[in-house]
């Protein structure tokens, strides 16, 4: 009997682990994209401390984004430079980070995961 007994928290010992792992992707989702809709601020107040820090020039952030050799015959939208790395860049990325998660970890996937982690192999005493 006390090598089911091992067996059996063995199991609830991974069970619980199941149920962790789907709580921090679940947090996860859940940050990056409140960074995605709050977050471009702070991200550019510490790329500029960090630039000056460091003795690194940062671009002109409202100055035009070229595409290109720069030349206006090529450039298709009048954006400024912070807007192609707010929405093109940083969005894109977390964007990214999103989809991967979604893809991996389905609402209907992170719930059977759960539930079935609730199903235990033996009753505790």
């Amino acid at each position: 009997m006390g090598q089911i007994d091992i067996y059996c928290q063995e199991l609830q010992h991974k069970s619980q682990d199941t149920v962790n792992a789907m709580n921090l992707v679940g947090t996860t989702k859940d940050v990056l994209g409140k960074l995605r809709l709050n977050g471009w601020e702070t991200f550019i107040e510490k790329v500029d401390l960090f630039c000056k820090k460091h003795d690194i020039d940062m671009p002109d952030m409202n100055a035009q984004y070229k595409v290109g050799t720069g030349h206006s015959c090529q450039q298709k939208d009048n954006i400024t430079i912070e807007h192609h790395y707010h929405f093109d860049i940083f969005n894109d990325a977390i964007d990214f980070q999103l989809a991967e998660l979604n893809s991996r970890f389905s609402e209907g996937a992170m719930e059977l995961l759960t539930l079935s982690s609730a199903l235990q192999p033996c009753n505790e005493i």
